[in-house]
């Protein structure tokens, strides 16, 4: 499985429904969550976007909305 990072703040329920869709997709161990409040570059880059994974491997970014369907798709392509 790809390495992502979960873009979120603190108290966002889309956030925590992105994340609850991780975790029953599977894919529960292959995210890190990185906090963007305290991080003006990241919280001007995601703030009206989040959540948002981001791919480790290729910098690919998917955008929430998001289903289990397009979050495997995601995860799983070469590109």
């Amino acid at each position: 499985m790809r390495q992502t990072i979960l873009y979120y703040t603190e108290h966002c329920h889309l956030c925590d429904e992105a994340e609850a869709l991780l975790h029953s997709a599977g894919y529960g161990e292959c995210y890190t969550k990185v906090e963007i409040e305290n991080n003006p570059g990241l919280l001007q880059l995601y703030e009206i976007h989040i959540p948002v994974l981001k791919r480790t491997d290729n910098e690919q970014e998917l955008f929430w909305p998001f289903d289990a369907q397009k979050l495997a798709a995601f995860l799983q392509s070469e590109q």
